[in-house]
């Protein structure tokens, strides 16, 4: 508790130092971006030029795979940041460990953060139009604010057709503590996101604990007792055998989704954050979720 509240005081403090790197400078120059939903609405935007390293958790579009990673965005690398010359290191706070801000903030590199909050959809066209605004993007965020209303309206509408309501199950593996998480009903935490999506994709979260939890104890999922375990792409591909090795997991076996495999792959970018594509991921998650 003691490392987070340092970890949390230190970001907090870097983040409020004056960002030397005003929007009319963009063109000039070079960024950092530790954020899925941040470079996911860089690349939306087409402001993607100045961008020259990503952290891993970051895989939408394909092609921010092309860029160099700096490491995972709770484990960061200092000298993978220092080795691209970073005029600027965007972020949305979640980064660490606090000994390389420590360095960054040593050699004087701005730490930039938004706003606006990608809490709700709300919160994410206002996220969407403040970025669009600081690279010179008005329009092309208006644009994006636009399509995500008509696809969110045209997603939930087509949901509807869906009659049964499966409970499901996320498990999501943690690359900063090499560790399977389940996911809980969530506000604004960790695993909102992905709880709303499920909502709204005509399923119900099992798990009734809000945020993520280790997946330690077999009475977790046992008493959950989820019809569908959805597992995040990064955990699912580590395993070299994944239906058999998932079902071994904690309280797995024993579920109604492991009786009738029911355990399937989801990218993490389509469930676990909101960004300029929720409208049709609302769709693509309910296409899994109501497979026969």
């Amino acid at each position: 508790m003691i490392f987070a509240g340092l970890s949390a005081a230190l970001v907090a403090m870097l983040s409020c130092q004056r960002f030397s790197n005003p929007a009319a400078d963009v063109k000039d120059a070079r960024f950092v971006v530790i954020s899925q939903v941040y470079n996911e609405i860089i690349w939306a935007l087409g402001a993607q030029d100045r961008v020259v390293g990503v952290d891993l958790s970051s895989t939408y579009p394909p092609d921010v795979k092309k860029v160099q990673t700096v490491g995972y965005h709770r484990a960061l690398s200092a000298e993978g940041i220092l080795s691209l010359h970073p005029t600027a290191v965007i972020n949305d706070g979640n980064i660490g460990p606090p000994q390389v801000l420590e360095q960054l903030q040593s050699l004087n590199i701005p730490l930039k953060q938004f706003t606006a909050k990608n809490n709700s959809i709300d919160g994410t066209k206002a996220l969407i139009r403040e970025m669009g605004g600081y690279f010179h993007k008005e329009q092309a965020a208006e644009e994006l604010c636009g399509r995500l209303d008509t696809q969110m309206a045209a997603s939930l509408e087509s949901v509807k057709k869906y009659t049964d309501r499966p409970r499901v199950a996320v498990i999501h593996f943690g690359r900063a503590s090499n560790v399977y998480l389940v996911v809980g009903k969530g506000g604004d935490g960790d695993g909102g996101a992905a709880a709303q999506m499920i909502e709204w994709a005509g399923g119900q979260m099992a798990i009734e604990t809000q945020g993520m939890q280790r997946l330690t104890s077999p009475e977790i999922l046992a008493q959950a007792n989820p019809d569908i375990i959805l597992v995040t792409d990064f955990g699912y591909d580590r395993l070299g055998d994944p239906l058999p090795e998932i079902k071994a997991l904690p309280g797995v076996a024993t579920s109604n989704a492991a009786k009738n495999n029911r355990i399937y792959r989801i990218e993490e970018n389509l469930l676990m954050y909101f960004g300029p594509r929720t409208g049709e991921n609302i769709e693509k998650v309910a296409a899994v979720l109501h497979q026969k």
